[in-house]
């Protein structure tokens, strides 16, 4: 495998700063179903799982929630 140059990774690291931060508050009994979800599943990126778990979830509601001209109702007849 070849290696990156300087450049290279420069850009790309520009390109998926995270500068907006984010924070949550858990129960302990939420913790611990967390915690084991993590270990079951072997996922050692804390913050990247829930971050790609919220933006999927967020993600696929608003496909489900998209304006329509007509309601559901009119379009079904």
């Amino acid at each position: 495998m070849r290696k990156r140059s300087k450049k290279c990774l420069k850009m790309h690291a520009e390109y998926t700063k995270r500068e907006r931060r984010m924070s949550i508050l858990l129960s302990e009994d939420e913790q611990l179903i967390v915690d084991r979800y993590l270990e079951k599943y072997k996922i050692t990126n804390k913050s990247r799982w829930l971050r790609e778990t919220i933006l999927m979830f967020i993600h696929k509601y608003m496909e489900e929630d998209y304006p329509t001209l007509f309601g559901e109702h009119d379009m079904r007849r």
